[in-house]
């Protein structure tokens, strides 16, 4: 039924994906400044990686599978990243809510991720095949998701813990 799909260039996917991943970002953006004009809360919070966590699916699959080490340093350069979106994610209270507080930085820190992912996906682009490639970027995201919203969690907490305290 879609056998064409499999008669087209792997750098057509490559540069599909990479579209594709443009446009997430800067979607990410834009509901990143929607989302801090509401206040925030711990299901807010948690619902991107749960609803990510799906994508792991995808591993079911060998095409897409990695190897013990490229699972290793993908998880390490994902965690390392977070790193970077940890620091500029703050909260703040404001009329017995909380919020999460706009940063400046933010944007810069996303679009250098969005850039090293795209040169780096081109760089490995080479290495690797197209599922392995998946994996990877799929994995490098979920490591950069998951301790990224894990921390803002304890941060909110934090955070409600006070206010239900005054």
């Amino acid at each position: 039924m879609l056998d064409f799909l499999k008669e087209l260039p792997t750098q057509f996917w490559v540069i599909a994906s990479t579209v594709f991943v443009v446009f997430m970002g800067v979607s990410a953006m834009l509901m990143r400044a929607k989302s801090a004009k509401k206040p925030a809360s711990a299901k807010k919070i948690m619902i991107p990686p749960v609803a990510m966590s799906t994508g792991a699916l995808m591993y079911i699959f060998p095409y897409f599978r990695l190897s013990w080490e490229h699972l290793a340093i993908t998880v390490i350069i994902g965690v390392l990243c977070s790193l970077i979106l940890i620091k500029t994610s703050k909260f703040e209270i404001v009329a017995q809510d909380i919020y999460l507080k706009p940063s400046k930085a933010f944007i810069f820190v996303l679009v250098g991720l969005l850039i090293f992912r795209t040169v780096a996906k081109i760089y490995l682009g080479g290495t690797f095949h197209l599922g392995e490639l998946g994996g990877i970027f799929f994995l490098l995201a979920f490591s950069m998701l998951l301790p990224w919203r894990l921390a803002m969690l304890v941060q909110f907490k934090k955070l409600e813990k006070q206010l239900k305290e005054v």
